[in-house]
């Protein structure tokens, strides 16, 4: 069985499918990969060379993949970064061909806009495609805080909010939603899960990154994919996601050149690969 992981790509560094697509592996799943945008780096940087694939390659790639007959042996479809909101449509057209061939296929939404502190990072008009047309379709839901209040459209100023902000995300159509980052306190960084019937929410340290780091939101979006698939248990999922994340950004951290300021640090995937698998360390889910 296997993901289909339609997302951006970046030759250097950590973002989009090259975020995701080697965690999935690690962790024992096939990855078909199509990508969305073919970027120099990612936009953290502030200058990259590259460009959108567009809708209609995409939706070639998928076509090609369809006419293989494989859409049956796929188990869950992964989406993140559009770049054109056209692919938006794309993505809804796979899905549906892929729940057609396996009824069982699970589809993932990252809804890849922006972040706290750095605003919107897309399109104008891709907030609309996410909110009104791919969320509704997901099983499966992954915002940031800032995403979470994108699509809600409510503010996002404590516990009681976010966990009403879930509900309401609930409402829309996802079954689970996995908020991948929420901050409420200093110096911790948490994530929530909920599918309706129990809700958790899972606290780490928050790492000195600096200017952050890219492709956290990607990766994490890939592990409780991965993990999910495997256990069908949300607090176990949860857990083990957030022991892995914060792994990986624990290596990315200590091994971060900090002198060459301004820019994001690079996710230390391969060196760290051991935390995919078996992490170092153990966060308890608590639920709310």
């Amino acid at each position: 069985m296997a993901v289909l992981s339609i997302q951006s790509h970046v030759v250097f560094g950590y973002a989009g499918n090259t975020a995701a697509v080697f965690p999935l592996q690690r962790l024992g799943r096939e990855v078909w990969a199509v990508n969305t945008v073919e970027f120099s780096n990612h936009t953290g940087y502030g200058a990259w060379k590259g460009k959108a694939l567009g809708a209609n390659l995409v939706s070639e790639l998928v076509s090609g993949i369809e006419e293989r007959g494989a859409l049956i042996r796929c188990e869950a479809v992964l989406s993140g970064y559009l770049g054109d909101a056209d692919i938006g449509s794309v993505i809804i057209d796979t899905v549906k061909k892929t729940r057609s061939a396996n009824p069982q296929a699970v589809y993932t939404c990252d809804p890849v806009m922006g972040d706290a502190g750095r605003g919107f990072y897309v399109k104008p008009d891709i907030p609309s495609v996410f909110r009104e047309k791919l969320v509704p379709l997901a099983d499966i839901v992954s915002p940031n805080q800032f995403e979470l209040e994108t699509l809600t459209e409510t503010g996002i100023k404590n516990l009681d909010d976010a966990v009403k902000a879930v509900n309401i995300l609930h409402e829309m159509g996802p079954s689970i939603v996995l908020v991948t980052s929420f901050r409420e306190k200093i110096n911790e960084l948490s994530m929530i899960a909920s599918d309706k019937k129990n809700m958790y929410i899972i606290t780490t340290p928050e790492l000195p990154l600096g200017n952050g780091a890219a492709g956290t939101g990607d990766i994490t979006s890939s592990v409780f994919l991965a993990r999910y698939l495997e256990t069908r248990n949300l607090k176990k999922t949860l857990e083990l996601c957030a022991a892995s994340v914060f792994g990986i950004l624990e290596s990315s951290y200590k091994r971060a050149d900090f002198s060459q300021s301004g820019f994001p640090v690079e996710l230390d995937i391969i060196n760290a690969q051991q935390e995919l698998v078996v992490p170092s360390n153990f966060f308890m889910a608590k639920e709310i």
